[in-house]
């Protein structure tokens, strides 16, 4: 798998240096360099890119203001002097921040990050059966980015998935997980035959509640609570699922 990229900084030196870093690393495929975040623009909406190497402070539109303009973002990949926008970087769902100057083994790791999580996604997105209990397409787990890792999690671990403000804590059977994922995002990775959402702030795994009561789940020590939007949806499931 080849992935195709692009560099945006406005120091010569730092796109000469990812091109020869992009050189060395085989399903790197660095297509277009630019010196000008203003004139990536119109490529990056008019061509197929995977990842993008992005410098943040830029003279006429800085990096987060141009992933703020795009519709569509490839991965990105931040590359900057400045440890203080790494909070905002995550906050905009970037696949890793590097502090320049680079070295060749941090921007592997960081490159390794996007190839892994690509194979993932494409994976997701092939035919596969959703009927059996290995997750979205025969697969056993998934990953979730966290603020300073991404971590493995086994669908058969998950108890239940609680809203915490803009993110989604995912409690597992042995660990709780703040993500960064948002609710659309969360939605693709959770299979509907194994996860129901039953409060704006809740979704269970189905094969984890040990009862119902009411208005109530209980899975593990935790009730929770069952809201109108979602009741009918829920107990139809339930329904179905009934032995007499």
């Amino acid at each position: 798998m080849k992935i195709n990229c692009i560099a945006i900084d406005d120091e010569p030196l730092a796109l000469d240096i990812i091109h020869d870093y992009c050189a060395k690393v085989p399903f790197l495929n660095l297509i277009r360099k630019f010196d000008n975040a203003m004139e990536s623009v119109e490529y990056i909406r008019n061509n197929k890119i995977d990842l993008m190497f992005l410098d943040i402070q830029m003279e006429e539109l800085t990096g987060i203001q141009l992933l703020n303009a795009l519709k569509y973002r490839p991965y990105v990949i931040f590359t900057t002097a400045y440890e203080s926008y790494a909070i905002q970087g995550f906050e905009l769902d970037v696949m890793d921040y590097m502090l320049k100057p680079i070295s060749f083994e941090r921007f592997v790791k960081g490159v390794d990050k996007v190839y892994e999580k690509m194979q993932l996604d494409q994976k997701l997105r092939s035919p596969g059966d959703n009927n059996d209990n290995t997750g979205n397409q025969g697969n056993p787990y998934f990953f979730v980015k966290t603020e300073t890792r991404i971590e493995k999690v086994l669908y058969a671990d998950v108890l239940y998935v609680e809203g915490m403000g803009d993110y989604w804590r995912i409690i597992t059977t042995t660990k709780k997980i703040m993500s960064l994922l948002n609710y659309k995002k969360l939605e693709e990775i959770l299979p509907p035959t194994q996860f129901v959402r039953v409060h704006k702030s809740f979704i269970v795994a189905l094969d984890k509640i040990d009862s119902v009561e009411r208005n109530r789940i209980k899975i593990a020590d935790r009730l929770i609570p069952i809201s109108e939007t979602f009741r009918k949806v829920f107990f139809d499931l339930i329904e179905k699922k009934k032995c007499g």
